[in-house]
């Protein structure tokens, strides 16, 4: 009996002398600072992480990657694009219309497109006729003479999904 109630003695002033060491005024200011430190650690990596996300950018939109202007390890001046994007509403179908053709050519009139290796054409509305004449470009697929002054015109595909590639050759009919 002796033997356990000077024991619990002990214990209670084991207990006592760690209360008071936990009083003590420097316990505290190890404590504050201890805070300072988890906080400027907290504040170090919130910097980092802004800092790592203003090196990323996300597409706007789903878009074709038409040009790569900047691979991996290259340096990147501060606000230069690195890709060129090609929204899918973005294509357009160019061609041109000889000038003997023009008056049946109008903002709004129908066009369809065929590519080869596509079945069925792809439709469109004419978007731009050019109000300058120009020689024929020295690279154009079509059967009609190539020294006739031509206007360029360009149509958007009625779907924007269409499977047309920007350069891709392309026949033309007006509807």
């Amino acid at each position: 009996f002796r033997a356990d109630r000077d024991g619990r003695r002990a214990d209670v002033a084991a207990l006592q002398a760690e209360l008071e060491t936990a009083r003590l005024g420097g316990r505290e200011g190890a404590l504050d600072a201890a805070r300072r430190e988890v906080a400027a650690l907290a504040a170090a990596l919130e910097e980092r992480a802004w800092a790592l996300d203003q090196k990323r950018a996300d597409a706007p939109t789903d878009a074709l990657v038409q040009d790569t202007i900047y691979r991996v390890g290259e340096y990147v001046p501060a606000g230069r694009p690195v890709v060129s994007l090609l929204p899918p509403e973005n294509v357009r179908v160019r061609f041109y219309v000889p000038q003997a053709q023009l008056p049946a050519v109008a903002l709004g009139g129908r066009v369809e497109a065929r590519v080869d290796g596509r079945d069925g054409a792809v439709p469109a509305t004419i978007s731009f006729v050019s109000t300058r004449a120009e020689y024929t470009p020295p690279v154009i697929y079509s059967r009609e003479s190539r020294a006739k002054l031509v206007f360029r015109v360009e149509a958007v595909p009625d779907d924007a999904g269409a499977a047309l590639h920007p350069g891709q050759p392309l026949e033309v009919r007006l509807r």
